[in-house]
């Protein structure tokens, strides 16, 4: 893809060294998220009791905190830049691609059976799966809007575009990575309480992750056909991740009692996300 990306004609111009470096960066970029899951489902392998609900309900608001920020410094801002061309207009393709995402989320949630967590009721068609694999369809819709956001950022490193750095594209992959690390332990805990081993806990909890780095790669590899859709898709992922903010995080980190931990917790993940991107990017 790589090759593909800069045309026949130019090939033999092409660095092999360099080729080769930043191919394993989109690598490693890619796996950052995924490696954040399953190093975060490891915590099911030591942990003998349930999480406590205010650590809980912190770690939600912390990983809502931490998609926030991503969606608006690593996507809707360069998706909006990207435009500048567009004069006035230069939101337009932020706000379509925005409410594109929005919408393509709400479409899984009607047709993916899964289950938040913290609830009982499951949604989308009726299936006779297991609670525990509700649950990580529930995680793993969440993490295809990520795999797709840092797809993309990714594409635009590839294709040479002036609005996207390998470091803001790092910072975003980072910052994915630490708010699925309590994600991975959060979904892994239930399975293991409703008497799985704790090997399928973690299992599981890392598996919810695996979609990320098939929908970035995957995004990379048309990488050559996506740029001109590039502002677009960028706010499509940043929807999507805004969607699985306000309808589960928020609502699941503000639950009961004590609902300021959530929000200290997003407040804590929106930091350190502005913060990563700012002085990285």
């Amino acid at each position: 893809f790589y090759l593909h990306s800069y045309g026949l004609p130019n090939i033999l111009e092409i660095d092999f060294e360099e080729m080769r470096y930043v191919c394993m960066m989109i690598f490693w970029g890619l796996m950052i998220p995924f490696i954040g899951t399953a190093l975060g489902a490891g915590c099911v392998l030591f942990v003998k009791k349930e999480l406590n609900p205010g650590l809980q309900k912190a770690l939600l608001g912390f990983a809502a905190g931490v998609m926030v920020a991503a969606s608006v410094w690593s996507l809707l801002i360069p998706a909006m830049d990207m435009s500048e061309r567009l004069g006035k207009w230069a939101f337009a393709p932020a706000a379509i691609g925005f409410m594109i995402g929005i919408l393509f989320l709400l479409f899984l949630d009607h047709i993916i059976p899964h289950l938040h967590i913290g609830s009982d009721k499951s949604e989308g068609p009726k299936t006779s799966l297991g609670k525990s694999a509700m649950l990580v369809l529930a995680v793993t819709i969440h993490n295809i809007p990520e795999g797709i956001s840092s797809g993309a950022v990714f594409a635009g490193i590839l294709m040479g575009n002036a609005e996207v750095t390998m470091m803001g594209a790092f910072a975003l992959s980072i910052g994915i990575a630490i708010q699925n690390f309590p994600e991975g332990f959060i979904v892994s805990l239930p399975i293991k309480n409703e008497g799985g081993s704790r090997k399928k806990a973690f299992y599981y909890g890392a598996m919810s992750g695996i979609v990320e780095p098939i929908a970035g790669g995957i995004t990379v590899l048309l990488a050559s056909y996506v740029t001109p859709a590039l502002p677009y898709l960028l706010a499509f992922a940043a929807g999507a991740m805004i969607y699985v903010v306000v309808e589960e995080l928020v609502p699941e980190s503000a639950e009961g009692e004590h609902s300021n931990i959530g929000t200290l917790g997003f407040a804590a993940g929106f930091v350190l996300m502005m913060i990563l991107d700012v002085a990285l990017g």
